[in-house]
């Protein structure tokens, strides 16, 4: 891991968990992340390309495929 994990977080690791507990606290982890997004700013670069696919988007609005013919496709591979 890039960081060192908090003393606490680490003994978690060390806890013998089943795997329905393993999944409930990697929902519980994911669901604190929304909280803590102010930790993480999206780069300049994001935002501009969004801006830039929004922008295609609105001047060719028929170019994009709706979601039941991509389903379609995927479905015959």
């Amino acid at each position: 891991m890039a960081q060192e994990l908090p003393k606490a977080a680490a003994e978690l690791l060390k806890t013998p968990l089943s795997v329905n507990q393993r999944l409930d606290l990697i929902g519980e982890l994911w669901d604190s992340i929304p909280d803590s997004m102010e930790d993480f700013p999206v780069p300049e670069w994001h935002l501009a390309e969004l801006e830039r696919r929004l922008t295609n988007a609105d001047q060719d609005p028929d170019a994009g495929i709706p979601w039941e013919e991509v389903k379609a496709r995927l479905g015959k591979k």
